[in-house]
């Protein structure tokens, strides 16, 4: 479903707009929404891999290896000297 919305620009961008918008040809109206979608289509992409990244940090990451000393091993100063 559409809706019509109103901006206020300032002149020289709207003639700035025009120009763009025939280069291209499409509407101002066109132009504005395309831009506007793709805007928030990046910013909802951006949210999902945020939060997917997170999720990973959270989750922590598996390097293989093994644990061959406990922290008190190896924290353990009387066997250096």
């Amino acid at each position: 479903m559409k809706q019509n919305i109103t901006l206020s620009l300032d002149r020289e961008l709207i003639k700035k707009a025009r120009i763009l918008a025939a280069q291209r040809q499409v509407s101002i109206s066109r132009l504005l929404s395309q831009k506007l979608k793709e805007m928030v289509e990046d910013a909802e992409r951006y949210d999902w891999n945020r939060r997917k990244a997170l999720a990973k940090l959270k989750s922590g990451f598996h390097l293989g290896g093994k644990i061959m000393a406990t922290r008190e091993e190896l924290h353990d100063r009387e066997s250096i000297r």
